[in-house]
């Protein structure tokens, strides 16, 4: 999996690539922790993201929580067709939001 970070005004979109898994989980966990510092609106851009798991799902939950917490929130950008299906399945589309694309993520923070 591979990991990066920018910033563009009050925002920081996290890029991941590659399966999100229980082996990998724990590296994304500290990855939007350590993004976090400061920074509470985060996208996650999930558009070379295939396949997610349980694990991965609860990274997703705990960086939301967190993110609110804060004051902040995550969102998530250009997930893939299998992602979106176990987004769905599993509830998460009810409790983070998914965008087209990281722009419109990105237009979601200033509305």
């Amino acid at each position: 999996m591979k990991l990066d970070a920018k910033q563009i005004e009050n925002v920081v979109i996290v890029s991941i690539e590659g399966d999100l898994d229980a082996q990998n989980a724990p590296e994304l966990a500290q990855f939007f922790k350590d993004q976090m510092a400061g920074n509470m609106n985060i996208i996650a851009d999930f558009s070379k993201v295939e396949f997610i798991s349980s694990a991965g799902l609860r990274v997703l939950l705990a960086t939301v929580k967190e993110a609110r917490r804060q004051g902040g929130d995550l969102r998530l950008a250009a997930t893939q067709k299998n992602v979106d299906k176990v987004l769905t399945i599993s509830g998460f589309t009810r409790i983070i939001k998914n965008y087209k694309n990281v722009d419109e993520a990105i237009k979601s923070y200033t509305e």
